[in-house]
């Protein structure tokens, strides 16, 4: 797994992924593999879904903000209902429509663009 100048030597690489997620800005998105590429280990978008899983009974990381790369919320399973992650995102004012983002890219937040 590559190492990156952003991701600290020992580090816990969940505790990278929430401290990621807990900067996307209400109303916006962004997708597993934005985050592994934003951790400099690209290649590890499925464990950053793997954090995601553990994060949703985290009450201050805010995982229904992370979607797949096509805007699908892939991820709704693991909340407490079928339906939660929708409505959180609903609330923030993000329209989704068959379990997708409408808008995706518009939503779509990038950490290596918007944190640099």
């Amino acid at each position: 797994m590559a190492t990156s100048k952003k991701q600290p030597v020992g580090h816990n690489f969940f505790e990278d992924v929430y401290a990621v997620v807990k900067l996307i800005p209400k109303g916006r998105v962004t997708s597993y593999g934005a985050i592994a590429r934003y951790l400099g280990t690209a290649m590890s978008a499925r464990m950053v879904g793997w954090a995601m899983n553990a994060a949703h009974t985290i009450k201050k990381v805010p995982a229904h903000r992370v979607v797949n790369s096509q805007g699908l919320l892939t991820g709704k399973h693991h909340f407490e209902t079928p339906n939660a992650m929708q409505e959180r995102l609903e609330k923030e004012g993000v329209k989704v429509l068959k379990d997708k983002v409408l808008e995706f890219e518009k939503r779509f937040w990038d950490p290596a663009k918007e944190l640099e």
